[in-house]
């Protein structure tokens, strides 16, 4: 509204999915528009999602960026903030190598205490986290899963086989 988050829309908007027995939030996801997304709006968006939903339903803050340093400071400011968790896109546009994947989540990973969900969606961002390059992030004490948008079923039964059924 007036070129800016709506924050009563927003707020308005979290309390009909803590109402409504909707299981968790993720502010600032991707599917949200994240990248449209001033650095001062995500965090905005992440703060009053936090504050309305805190203590009623899980958030995990959508933090992911395809710059590792903006990455890490909206993780730290979801942190902060009191996330549950964070949801981090693989860096999208740059076409990062399995070892720039590894070390631009080793680094996200290195500067916060929250669970991490790595989010793999090579069709948008066009890079496929490797099963191989997920098995490694695993071994980090904050990486705890994936939402796997591959949409290979195939992919499933190799993560798991690889990674364990602790791994969400």
């Amino acid at each position: 509204k007036n070129n800016k988050v709506d924050e009563d829309c927003y707020i308005k908007l979290i309390n009909f999915h803590i109402e409504n027995g909707t299981n968790g939030l993720v502010p600032a996801g991707t599917t949200g528009e994240s990248p449209t997304l001033s650095h001062e709006e995500h965090e905005k968006v992440i703060e009053l999602c936090i504050k309305e939903a805190k203590g009623k339903i899980p958030v995990i803050a959508g933090t992911g960026s395809n710059s590792t340093t903006e990455a890490v400071a909206l993780t730290k400011h979801a942190e902060k903030a009191g996330a549950d968790g964070v949801l981090v896109v693989t860096p999208y546009y740059n076409k990062p190598t399995q070892e720039g994947l590894y070390q631009h989540y080793k680094s996200i990973n290195d500067n916060t205490s929250l669970p991490i969900i790595i989010y793999n969606i090579p069709s948008r961002c066009v890079i496929d986290m490797s099963v191989d390059t997920m098995a490694r992030l695993y071994e980090l004490k904050n990486i705890a899963g994936v939402k796997d948008a591959t949409g290979d079923l195939n992919r499933l039964d190799q993560t798991l086989n690889k990674l364990g059924p602790d791994f969400i």
